[in-house]
């Protein structure tokens, strides 16, 4: 009786098995479809999909990605009046005419890295920890320390801002951006679903930041504030009492700050720069910096994230997302970085002060240009690049 009982319910489970089976095929083959210019064509006959033209769509973050500078610029293609002297606007690049050189101190410090042939291969994904120490060693402050742990390298300040809005903002929620300011953050936020909104400066004060403007701007969805100082393009540095202000609206919201400060130090005499993690012991930052700008260098793309945690808002998740973030292409050129510490340690300081001079007789000889040096940096900004 046991084995009869045994052997009926083998048969029933065959039947069920059977039957799921069946229902199996007939589900996959009646929800088979193929997609053809967006459009679903179902085929009842058919259990695959089948597609009839090669249409291959682009990602919805690449749609979403457009950068107004580099649209014109990689497209220009311009020849000059042979009959008339070409009067050069630049396109944000200072190496374009040759006039304005790295020092030979630079030069030597690549050579050597390429020569002692320890820099072909990866490196780590934040950069070398040499080159890390010693970035930390240049930018520490008595009031902002540093550590190598603090900083992440990156591709040019440009690589280093979109590490800072992509770990730091999720599609829907929103980063304020200055109006008139540098147009990739709206770029590197949009192209992630990230809403753009942008507060004003105000021309009248020297281009100061409207901050009753920014506030009315704050919302559930804000991630983060991004000011950029010196300024690209307004050419303005603000004053200490000026970003105390900003600082007090983050701390009010509890926004941190990510602070573009590729032109740090590039101001005219009679002007100050101040790092904004120097200046506070409350509101977290995130400082972009590079060599881009200050040493001119665009092309060599080394630019770097400066951790400036306050009460350990950044430790929990922000530190280990960064990494996350820079493992995607493996920080920059490994021996532009292996060269930053004879390039901190051995660049004159002849070689800052005569770039900055040549940049105001410049100014001066302009005098649209020249009338605006009351704010800091005149033409430091103008040549904006991508960082």
């Amino acid at each position: 009786s046991h084995v009869k009982h045994a052997t009926a319910i083998s048969a029933r489970a065959r039947k069920v098995q059977g039957k799921f089976r069946t229902s199996a095929l007939v589900t996959m083959a009646s929800s088979s479809s193929s997609y053809v210019n967006g459009k679903a064509d179902h085929h009842d006959d058919h259990p695959q999909a089948k597609r009839t033209k090669w249409v291959v769509p682009s990602s919805r973050m690449a749609k979403n990605t457009h950068n107004p500078i580099r649209a014109i610029v990689d497209n220009m293609k311009i020849v000059p009046n042979p009959d008339k002297k070409m009067i050069a606007l630049s396109i944000g690049d200072p190496t374009v005419f040759g006039n304005m050189l790295p020092p030979p101190e630079m030069e030597e410090a690549v050579i050597e890295c390429v020569r002692t042939q320890k820099c072909n291969g990866y490196a780590p994904s934040i950069g070398y920890e040499s080159a890390r120490a010693a970035i930390a060693k240049y930018y520490t402050r008595p009031e902002a320390p540093l550590e190598a742990k603090d900083v992440i390298f990156a591709s040019g300040c440009s690589g280093a801002l979109d590490l800072c809005i992509s770990v730091l903002a999720n599609p829907g929620q929103n980063i304020l951006v200055p109006r008139p300011g540098f147009s990739l953050y709206k770029t590197l936020g949009e192209s992630i679903g990230v809403e753009i909104r942008h507060y004003n400066l105000l021309p009248e004060r020297c281009w100061e930041i409207d901050l009753d403007h920014l506030q009315l701007l704050v919302n559930e969805n804000t991630a983060a504030i991004v000011v950029n100082n010196p300024s690209n393009p307004c050419g303005s540095v603000f004053t200490k009492e000026h970003i105390q202000d900003i600082l007090k609206v983050a701390e009010k919201h509890r926004l941190p700050i990510v602070a573009d400060e590729i032109y740090a130090d590039m101001v005219f005499s009679g002007h100050t720069f101040h790092f904004m993690a120097s200046l506070t012991t409350e509101v977290p930052i995130l400082s972009c910096g590079g060599l881009a700008k200050r040493y001119i260098v665009p092309g060599w793309r080394v630019g770097w994230v400066l951790i400036h945690d306050r009460h350990e808002a950044f430790e929990a998740e922000v530190r280990n997302g960064l990494l996350r973030l820079s493992q995607r292409i493996l920080g920059p050129n490994t021996l532009i970085q292996a060269a930053v510490p004879r390039i901190l340690q051995e660049t004159p300081q002849a070689f800052y002060q005569d770039t900055m001079a040549l940049v105001q007789r410049r100014s001066d000889k302009h005098p649209s240009l020249s009338a605006n040096r009351h704010t800091g940096m005149g033409l430091g900004a103008s040549a904006a690049g991508s960082g």
